[in-house]
């Protein structure tokens, strides 16, 4: 089996057929460019959905992941692994949490915020506080605790009734409001709806949800899932927002490729969980631990958020100049950071506009129906935002 199609034929041969894949197969990647089993280079401006935080091949975090793999993989959770002793300081210093819990991805992390934010209440007497407060066009996850806090009906067909959250619409402070009450434990928000359509918080939005939790004793729990680890020029969006969660999900970015997933909180929860309650057999194991650990390292010390900061600018003043040529086929640019959408208007094929990029050689993902979201890796340069929203441009310049 040596040729892509024959590669790609056995993909659909045997691989489950949920997802759309198109016919070629990747092979290697080198910073913000990936190649096909043809030769062929595209730009990774999607990061593997906002996950590839130091791109493909980096040799730091390649160095990390060859010496761990090398001492010691897999031990469970019965004890301690150095990695992730290392980790948990760090993430709690970066994050301004007290404790850390390792999972898998942000479907856990997620999951065992929920499953946090009941068994506190259910552990000070308060046993009528079990529902969560989330919101429309939201996406949190797939698994059932995760998918009944998503706001978004098309992931949850087929799948029956999905009680114990009640959704109200995003940047509404007074839908929250009227939605509060003494049976609420938290309120689960993201900073920047992803999935949703790459919709950020509107000002003051999340400052108030604060308000709201305090004056009701419930708790701000917060998906950084997509946002967290740098992406929007702050460590945490929240931080953006001088919003300070009681409980943040990570996930995506913080293992830079390596599946990895963990819910910090502040100190006054951290007896929520007692032993026995919540676990995870793979959860912060010393591999996946010594990568995050590197692509903190790089985050903290190679200037990753100021490249953010910058990247992001350019790209919102690039995007800018493709709303205001292409009135008719583009509604709006917006996101912060690098996390950023061309919003294309309701009977755009967006599909098709993004196959044409794919075709060009960029790589972009569709979210919300009509917004082709940029998430590249963090360490993106100027002249590859240039080039990816240039063959943007002429994808539109073709459909238009």
């Amino acid at each position: 089996m040596t040729t892509e199609s024959q590669l790609v034929q056995a993909g659909r041969t045997y691989l489950y057929p949920n997802y759309r894949q198109p016919p070629f197969v990747f092979v290697r990647g080198q910073g913000s460019v990936l190649w096909d089993a043809s030769g062929k280079r595209y730009l990774d401006m999607y990061a593997g959905i906002a996950v590839s935080t130091l791109g493909h091949a980096h040799p730091k975090l390649t160095a990390a992941i060859a010496e761990q793999a090398g001492k010691l993989l897999h031990v469970s959770n019965y004890f301690y692994n150095e990695p992730n002793v290392l980790l948990a300081e760090k993430l709690c210093r970066l994050s301004g949490m007290d404790r850390a819990f390792f999972c898998n991805s942000g479907t856990e992390a997620i999951e065992a915020t929920l499953k946090l934010a009941r068994r506190h209440f259910h552990a000070k007497g308060q046993t009528e506080r079990q529902r969560i407060i989330a919101f429309r066009n939201s996406f949190h996850g797939r698994t059932l605790g995760a998918l009944a806090a998503t706001g978004q009906d098309k992931y949850k067909d087929g799948f029956g009734p999905l009680p114990g959250v009640s959704h109200v619409a995003y940047g509404d402070l007074e839908a929250v409001r009227q939605a509060m009450g003494p049976d609420v434990a938290g309120i689960l928000v993201e900073p920047v709806q992803g999935e949703g359509g790459v919709l950020p918080a509107p000002p003051g939005f999340l400052r108030g949800l604060r308000a709201l939790a305090d004056s009701h004793g419930a708790l701000l729990l917060a998906d950084e899932v997509q946002t967290g680890i740098g992406r929007t020029g702050t460590f945490l969006a929240f931080q953006g927002e001088g919003v300070a969660p009681d409980v943040v999900a990570l996930a995506k970015a913080l293992g830079g490729g390596v599946p990895i997933g963990a819910m910090v909180c502040k100190r006054f929860l951290e007896d929520a969980l007692p032993p026995g309650s919540h676990g995870s057999t793979f959860g912060g194991n010393p591999l996946a631990s010594a990568a995050a650990l590197a692509v903190l390292d790089v985050l903290e010390n190679d200037g990753l958020v100021a490249n953010v900061k910058q990247r992001g600018e350019e790209l919102t003043a690039l995007l800018g100049k493709v709303v205001a040529k292409f009135p008719r086929l583009v509604e709006c640019a917006r996101g912060r950071g690098l996390l950023q959408a061309l919003v294309l208007r309701e009977g755009v094929d967006a599909r098709k506009v993004m196959s044409a990029v794919q075709e060009s050689g960029v790589l972009l993902t569709i979210a919300g129906g009509q917004a082709l979201r940029f998430s590249p890796p963090l360490i993106v340069t100027k002249s590859e935002i240039e080039e990816a929203v240039g063959l943007l441009s002429n994808a539109l310049s073709i459909y238009g």
